[in-house]
C-alpha cells in the first residue's frame, strides 16, 4: 500500500485546511484509516481515524474542528481542519491499516501563523 497526502500549506488562525490522502497497491485489504501529526520536538500523536464501516475517532484536542472522512470508490482519506490554532501546526501524516501491517505517507506540512 503506498500513500500520497496533499493540501497543507501555511493558513491564518481561525482558517481551514482539506487534506487527502490517496491511497493505491493492494487497497482491498484497507481496514481503517487515519491522521497522526507531529510537531518540531513532540512525539507523534493521534489525530482522527475512521474504520471501513465510517466509525471515527479523534484526540480531544480536536474535536469539534476536525472532520475525517473517506472515499473508498477514490481510495482516498480527508481530513477537514476548521478554525485552525497555531499550536495545529505540525507534520500530517496519514496511515492505513490491513490486518498485518500500518502504513504510512510521507507526511504533508501544516503551519498555522498570522
Amino acid at each position: 500500500v503506498q500513500l500520497q497526502a496533499s493540501g497543507g500549506g501555511l493558513v491564518q488562525p481561525g482558517g481551514s485546511l482539506r487534506l487527502s490522502c490517496a491511497a493505491s497497491g493492494i487497497i482491498f485489504s484497507i481496514n481503517n484509516l487515519g491522521w497522526y501529526r507531529q510537531a518540531p520536538g513532540k512525539q507523534r500523536e493521534l489525530v482522527a481515524s475512521i474504520t471501513s464501516g465510517g466509525t471515527t475517532n479523534y484526540a480531544d484536542s480536536v474535536k469539534g474542528r476536525f472532520t475525517i472522512s473517506r472515499d473508498n470508490a477514490k481510495n482516498t482519506v480527508y481530513l477537514q481542519i476548521d478554525s485552525l490554532k497555531p499550536e495545529d501546526t505540525a507534520v500530517y501524516y496519514c496511515h492505513a491499516d490491513t490486518e498485518r501491517m500500518r502504513y504510512w505517507g510521507k507526511g504533508t506540512q501544516v503551519t498555522v501563523s498570522s
